[in-house]
């Protein structure tokens, strides 16, 4: 009955995030308004993504250390930026470049949401799905620490985002957290994770990471989304680690 209802749970996670990429084909940001951008890391760095990133820099630092599904989900999100860009290899190393800078300092947030809030003044809900992205970066380990909660509400009172609003989007990933599949079996673990027990562990990094970069949120392409679209993605995630960490484990 566990695993039948394990199953299903994941089966319900798939067709939503399903649901959710057919749905949503409108775009905040294409190719198009970036191909005459002149590349340089000070211009990429005032951007609005650009601005993103080091907000994503300040969130998953702020409990001091990034799991290994942070890293995926960052590694990935640089690539969904970049890829907007002419010169998509270029762009990528320099948001990494401002992530890796970002992240050391702790007393430039307010200067980076005022230049995001003036540059999206026209379009606050841009502002909220950036928030968003940046709980859903928070969550995605399993856990939301003291000093990341405090990240996103400073963050969310300096973007003039209603507190009670942020309330309402945090008290949605706590419920969705809480509501995560039930443990699978060390056989389900590999069974979702698509590999066999004799898999080495460079081989099964590599299905892992394949698996992450499937399903995670992408910003890019989430112009209209609902939190459910991120949210779907963050369980499916969380219920991808949950398993490479079992088999890890039992591997050890």
């Amino acid at each position: 009955m566990l695993s039948l209802l394990f199953w299903l749970a994941v089966g319900y996670v798939f067709y939503r995030i399903f649901r959710s990429y057919v749905r949503f084909q409108r775009q905040y940001y294409t190719s198009e308004q970036f191909k005459n951008v002149h590349i340089t890391q000070e211009r990429i760095a005032q951007s609005e993504l650009g601005i993103f990133i080091a907000l994503m820099a300040k969130v998953a630092k702020a409990d001091g250390h990034i799991h290994e599904l942070e890293a995926e989900l960052l590694s990935n999100t640089f690539t969904d930026i970049s890829r907007v860009y002419p010169e998509p290899d270029k762009v990528r190393d320099i948001l990494k470049e401002i992530f890796s800078l970002e992240k050391q300092i702790t007393n430039n947030i307010d200067n980076l949401c005022l230049r995001l809030q003036k540059l999206t003044q026209k379009d606050p809900q841009k502002r909220i799905m950036m928030l968003t992205f940046l709980i859903n970066l928070a969550y995605i380990d399993g856990e939301l620490s003291h000093a990341e909660e405090n990240m996103i509400i400073k963050i969310a009172a300096f973007l003039h985002i209603d507190s009670a609003q942020v309330n309402d989007l945090m008290q949605r990933f706590a419920s969705m957290y809480k509501a995560a599949p039930p443990k699978s079996t060390l056989k389900e673990a590999y069974e979702l994770l698509g590999i066999s027990e004799d898999e080495s562990t460079q081989s099964m990094k590599k299905k892992y990471r394949a698996l992450v970069k499937k399903y995670h949120p992408d910003m890019m392409s989430a112009k209209g989304a609902s939190e459910d679209y991120i949210r779907d993605a963050t369980q499916k995630m969380q219920a991808i680690n949950s398993a490479y960490e079992m088999v890890k484990k039992s591997k050890q």
